[in-house]
């Protein structure tokens, strides 16, 4: 599927689903380059907490496939292929092409 008369990378195609899925692309809780980034402060029982998106460049395949494929309280669920969760795996686990 990615060979040299490609359109686009995997690595491309993956940082395409990663900033825009299906509607909150992941960048927003999980960040750049899935290093994590708050999602929101507020305030409970007196007390500042800080609402952060889990760091998840060092998941195995398998776990981001479950991961994608359940429902969350607060993570959307965006009904991806395997090929598509595969080329969002290849974008993490990938050094940074130049963008």
């Amino acid at each position: 599927m990615w060979g040299e008369d490609s359109f686009i990378t995997q690595y491309e195609y993956g940082q395409m689903l990663y900033n825009t899925p299906r509607g909150i692309g992941c960048v927003h809780c999980h960040g750049a380059h899935g290093e994590g980034a708050k999602i929101a402060t507020y305030k409970e029982d007196g007390k500042r907490v800080e609402l952060r998106g889990p760091d998840i460049r060092k998941v195995s395949i398998g776990t981001l496939k479950k991961s994608l494929v359940k429902r969350h309280r607060i993570m959307p669920t965006y009904f991806l292929t395997d090929s598509e969760i595969e080329a969002l795996y290849y974008y993490l686990h990938t050094p940074q092409e130049s963008e």
